[in-house]
């Protein structure tokens, strides 16, 4: 539905050689890529090869449309692992004809991006962070106002071992983390509910 209604910036088609980037995770959308044929890797990059691997795309495809619909910068890194063609389309105009559909589908493409992005996000969380970082980017993501102005605090609504499997890791290591993080004061408090004293260190942690 979307290849065909939506007006593409360009009718010129690039063509770009395998090993050629095409997008940079944590850079701001502004055009979508549709990938028309050809083969793209999504990761994460390291010293500007892919280090650790998400997945593999075939064209046709549009890359990180979800991004662009929520306004977010891109969570992945994409290569392309063959000769690729594709064209662009800008972010204002691919959500003016989402904005056009009915008030139904807008929601259920919504949902559906919101979605994609929290499980890339929490797949590149897995794949490119260790077990310190990934709790350290979980409970920045559930935090909320504390009692005290200025202050945060996540509340466990789930069982810690449901946490643990969500994030990856073993209970046991879940439980490890969060004493190391109390031990350096990065946590506070108990039972249900963490104050979150130093936020800027969680991130720094969490390399957010």
């Amino acid at each position: 539905m979307l290849d065909n209604a939506l007006p593409l910036s360009s009718n010129v088609v690039s063509v770009v050689r395998a090993g050629t980037a095409l997008l940079h995770r944590g850079d701001p959308v502004d055009q979508i890529v549709h990938v028309i044929q050809g083969r793209v890797i999504l990761g994460v990059c390291l010293g500007g090869q892919i280090a650790h691997q998400l997945g593999v795309i075939e064209g046709p495809f549009w890359l990180e449309a979800a991004s662009g619909l929520l306004g977010l910068p891109h969570a992945v890194d994409a290569v392309a692992e063959t000769e690729v063609h594709f064209q662009h389309v800008r972010v204002l105009d691919f959500v003016a004809e989402v904005q056009a559909l009915p008030a139904t589908l807008q929601a259920l493409l919504m949902d559906m991006a919101r979605s994609q992005r929290q499980q890339t996000e929490m797949a590149i969380s897995r794949l490119a962070k260790d077990a310190d970082a990934r709790c350290a980017e979980w409970l920045l993501r559930h935090a909320e106002p504390g009692d005290l102005a200025g202050s945060l605090a996540v509340k466990l609504t789930e069982r810690k071992r449901t946490i643990a499997a969500e994030l990856g890791i073993a209970p046991e290591t879940f439980s490890r983390v969060l004493r190391q993080l109390r031990e350096r004061q990065l946590i506070s408090g108990g039972g249900r509910v963490l104050g979150l004293p130093n936020p800027q260190a969680l991130r720094e942690l969490a390399g957010v």
